[in-house]
C-alpha cells in the first residue's frame, strides 16, 4: 500500500516540480514583468530604499496587525529555511555550477510575481471576527474574482493545510534534531552510535519545541511578529557574516567561480568534467531551487504581508521584491559561493545536501564552525515552523472559521514531537507535492487579476 502511494506521489511530484509547472510559474512571472515594464529592475533602487528605510522606522502596529517590517520578517521566516543551505547544495551537485545562474533568473522574474501577490493580498484582505487582518490567495480569489472561481480559494486552503504539517513543521524539526545530534557527536558529548541517549535527547527537543511553538502561535499575530522581527535578522546576519568570511578568505577563486557559473549555465559538461552534460538539467535544477526557495508563484508569502498595518498595497509590494532579493539573490548565492570557492570536492551527478555546504565552511574555518552552522540551521528551521504555522492557521480559518484556529495550533505544535522522534520518509515527499500544488490556484488567480 505504502509503495503504491509513494509511486503515485513520485509521478505527481515530478510533474508539479517538473517542466510544466516551472514553465507556468516562470511564464506568469515573465508575463507580469512585461506587463509592468520589468518594475523589479526599473524600481529596484526605490524598492530597497523604501523597505530598508521602513525597517529602521520604529513604530507600533494597530491591534490585530503587524508592522510592514514584521510582515516581511514573518514571510522571510517561512521562506528562508534549510533549503537555502541544503537545497542549493543539491542543485549544484545535480545541475552543476550553472544552476546558480538559472536560480538568479527565476528570482528576478519571481520578484514581479511576489510583488503582484503582495499587492493583491493587501488590496483584497479582510478583518476577521477577532479584529485581525487576514488575506492571501484564498481572499483575493474570493474578493477579486467572480463566484464561479471561488472553488480555487478552497482548493488553495486545503492544499495549504495538507502542506504545513510536513513542509512547515515535521521535516524542519527533524533538521533541528539532526543538527543538534551532529554537534553533540562532534563535541564528543555523546558517543557515536549511542542510540538510546540520542532518542531521549530528540524526544526532549521535540517536547520543548512543541511547547514553544504553541506559546508563540496561540499568542496571536502580535507575538508571531515580535518573534520573527528579532529571529530573522539575527539568523540571517550570522549566516551572511560567516559566508562572506569564506568568500573573502578564498577571494582568489571568485573570478573562476563566476566563469564556471556563466559557462556552466549553457554548457555544464565543460565545468563538471562531463558528469552533467544536459543544459536542460542545469536549468531545471536552478529554476526549481529558486522557486522552492523564495516561494514566488506559490502565494504563501502574501498571507504574512496581508497582516501588515498599511494602507498602501504597492509600497508593501516592494517588500515582496526585497523578500525574494534577500532569500535568493543574497542568501542562496552566498551558499553557492561557499561551496564553489572553498574548493570542496563536489560529486557532480550525485545527490548532496547540507553536508556539502557545511564542508565548505569547515574546510575554510576548521571544525569549530560546525557549532555555528548548527545554530544557523536550527534558527532557519525554527523560523520556517513559525511562518508556516501562521499560513496553516489562515488556511484552516478560511475553511472552517476562527473557531478551528486553536485546535489546529495545538495539533501543529504536537507534530513537532513526531518530527523529532520518527523517520519521516514518505511524509516529506507528500508534503512537497501539496506545496507545489498550491501554485496552481494561485497562478490562475494572479493571471486573471492582472
Amino acid at each position: 500500500m505504502l509503495s503504491t502511494i509513494e509511486s503515485i506521489n513520485n509521478v505527481v511530484n515530478d510533474f508539479i516540480w517538473g517542466v510544466p509547472a516551472m514553465i507556468c510559474i516562470i511564464g506568469v512571472g515573465l508575463y507580469l514583468s512585461i506587463r509592468m515594464g520589468f518594475i523589479q529592475v526599473r524600481k529596484f533602487a526605490y524598492a530597497m530604499k523604501v523597505t530598508i528605510g521602513r525597517i529602521f522606522r520604529k513604530r507600533e502596529a494597530s491591534d490585530g496587525a503587524l508592522t510592514p517590517f514584521q510582515a516581511v520578517c514573518t514571510a522571510l521566516a517561512a521562506t528562508v529555511g534549510t533549503g537555502n543551505i541544503a537545497g542549493v547544495a543539491g542543485a549544484i551537485a545535480i545541475g552543476g555550477p550553472g544552476a546558480v545562474f538559472w536560480m538568479w533568473v527565476s528570482a528576478v522574474l519571481g520578484m514581479c510575481s511576489k510583488f503582484s501577490e503582495v499587492i493583491l493580498a493587501v488590496r483584497f484582505r479582510e478583518t476577521n471576527d477577532k479584529g485581525e487582518l487576514v488575506g492571501g490567495p484564498m481572499y483575493y480569489i474570493k474578493n477579486g474574482l467572480k463566484k464561479h472561481w471561488h472553488w480555487l480559494a478552497y482548493l488553495f486552503s486545503a492544499f495549504g493545510v495538507l502542506t504545513v504539517f510536513g513542509t512547515g513543521n515535521a521535516t524542519q524539526v527533524n533538521t533541528i534534531t539532526s543538527a543538534i545530534d551532529t554537534a553533540l557527536y562532534n563535541m564528543n558529548i555523546i558517543a557515536d552510535g549511542n542510540t538510546t541517549v540520542i532518542s531521549t535527547v530528540n524526544l526532549i527537543i521535540g517536547i520543548v519545541l512543541a511547547i514553544v511553538i504553541a506559546l508563540i502561535l496561540i499568542g496571536g499575530i502580535k507575538r508571531i511578529g515580535q518573534v520573527t522581527e528579532k529571529l530573522v535578522p539575527f539568523m540571517a546576519l550570522i549566516y551572511i557574516v560567516l559566508a562572506i568570511g569564506v568568500v573573502l578568505l578564498n577571494i582568489k577563486n571568485i573570478p573562476s567561480v563566476f566563469v564556471s557559473i556563466f559557462k556552466g549555465a549553457f554548457n555544464p559538461a565543460s565545468v563538471t568534467g562531463g558528469a552533467i552534460g544536459s543544459f536542460f538539467m542545469s536549468m531545471k535544477k536552478g529554476v526549481s531551487r529558486g522557486i522552492f526557495s523564495n516561494e514566488a508563484g506559490l502565494g504563501t508569502g502574501s498571507i504574512a504581508h496581508a497582516c501588515a498595518d498599511t494602507r498602501k498595497p504597492v509600497k508593501q509590494g516592494f517588500f515582496g521584491i526585497f523578500e525574494v532579493f534577500v532569500d535568493t539573490i543574497v542568501i542562496c548565492t552566498l551558499t553557492a559561493l561557499v561551496i564553489l570557492c572553498s574548493n570542496v570536492p563536489v560529486n557532480y551527478g550525485s545527490a548532496a545536501g547540507a553536508e556539502l555546504t557545511i564542508s565548505g565552511f569547515t574546510s575554510t574555518y576548521g571544525g569549530w564552525v560546525s557549532v555555528f552552522t548548527a545554530v544557523a540551521m536550527c534558527c532557519f528551521a525554527f523560523s520556517t515552523i513559525i511562518g508556516w504555522g501562521l499560513y496553516g492557521t489562515r488556511c484552516i480559518e478560511f475553511l472552517f472559521g476562527s473557531r478551528a484556529n486553536k485546535p489546529f495550533m495545538l495539533l501543529y505544535a504536537l507534530v513537532a514531537i513526531v518530527g523529532a522522534t520518527m523517520d519521516l520518509g514518505l511524509m516529506w515527499g507528500i508534503a512537497e507535492t501539496f506545496n507545489g500544488l498550491m501554485a496552481i490556484p494561485n497562478l490562475i488567480a494572479v493571471f486573471l487579476l492582472s
